[in-house]
């Protein structure tokens, strides 16, 4: 049983924890954070189902003062622990890993940190096997997740060596006050960081794409824009036929009901998902089109929840306890519930 833990319980941070809860091959030790946060507040009500542990700094006679109990410093939970991962502002995380490695302890860190922290840039469908054993991995962003996982799915079965991509990207996460109230949007330079980093993972792959934010919060939606290997077409059926066999695509239509980003939302709050999670990309089938030799179709980015089963693969990958992308990303899923909805 591979033991993990969990540093910052923020946005990611107790999604991170609830999924490696639910993997039977792993048993979470516990989780560190700095302030009694509305999160912690909230995991206390609901009975700590999770350990608490404080990071160095930290104010203990909050922690008394709330009557929110913690199991010791973050350098006992590190102890106890065969990885870590690290979901701390961003920078916070490159400080961690020097106790990590004082430790001996592997850590996986998510996307607001910088590359360099890590040894291998990952996602566990396109370069699983990359991470296999290393010390260090760090996640790929929210939007690099989602559209990775729907190029890969693609490249895998007809070949790509090409896409174009346009993110029209919520400004905030629900709740966030920091980024202000807007009635616009706003542009980004090209190219976007989630195209160079689709090449970074997938090096085979031409990437360019255009960012533009806007003020909304429950999700973002991408458009892309495929080119088959060696100019071989991939049509609509063929990819329609693709995407619906990947686990962690939910094609839909907009007759459905599925009309945007928020519909995904309210679904997910139907299907008595926590936090109204969901850890499927959506793919409006309506969307799939084909333009000359090229493939286009849009899907919809769950951003606080989608990077959660790829981090899973990350432990899986750092711990050796799958050799191979495809059985790695399986008993990711069946532990997430991924593909129950076919």
């Amino acid at each position: 049983m591979v033991k993990v833990g969990v540093a910052g319980y923020g946005v990611i941070g107790q999604r991170l924890a609830d999924g490696v809860a639910l993997q039977k091959d792993m048993e979470l030790v516990g989780v560190a954070d700095l302030a009694p946060t509305l999160s912690i507040k909230a995991l206390k009500e609901r009975g700590m189902p999770y350990d608490l542990y404080l990071v160095d700094g930290a104010d203990k006679a909050k922690f008394d003062a709330a009557k929110i109990p913690y199991k010791g410093s973050f350098g006992d939970l590190i102890g106890k622990v065969d990885v870590m991962l690290d979901s701390s502002p961003g920078g916070v995380g490159a400080k961690n890993k020097e106790l990590y490695e004082k430790a001996g302890v592997r850590a996986i860190f998510q996307g607001g940190e910088k590359n360099s922290v890590a040894d291998v840039f990952f996602h566990g469908y396109a370069n699983y096997e990359k991470g296999l054993g290393v010390k260090y991995l760090k996640l790929t962003s929210c939007n690099t997740t989602g559209l990775i996982r729907s190029v890969d799915c693609l490249d895998r079965k007809y070949g790509v060596d090409r896409v174009a991509i346009t993110i029209i990207r919520r400004v905030a996460d629900p709740g966030d006050y920091h980024r202000g109230l807007t009635n616009a949007l706003q542009m980004d330079k090209a190219p976007s960081h989630q195209a160079l980093d689709l090449m970074t993972i997938m090096p085979h792959v031409e990437a360019t794409g255009i960012l533009v934010h806007t003020p909304v919060t429950h999700g973002h939606i991408i458009t892309v824009v495929a080119h088959g290997k060696g100019g071989k077409k991939i049509t609509r059926d063929m990819a329609l036929e693709a995407f619906k066999t990947h686990n962690r695509i939910r094609v839909v239509t907009i007759d459905e009901g599925f009309l945007g980003n928020a519909s995904f939302f309210r679904y997910a709050r139907d299907l008595g998902n926590p936090r109204g999670d969901m850890y499927e990309i959506g793919l409006w089938e309506d969307s799939i089109v084909e333009s000359g030799d090229n493939i286009m179709y849009a899907i919809n980015i769950p951003q606080e929840s989608v990077t959660i089963p790829e981090t899973m693969d990350g432990i899986r990958a750092v711990m050796k306890m799958q050799n191979d992308s495809a059985s790695a990303t399986a008993e990711t899923n069946k532990y997430l519930g991924l593909g129950k909805w076919r």
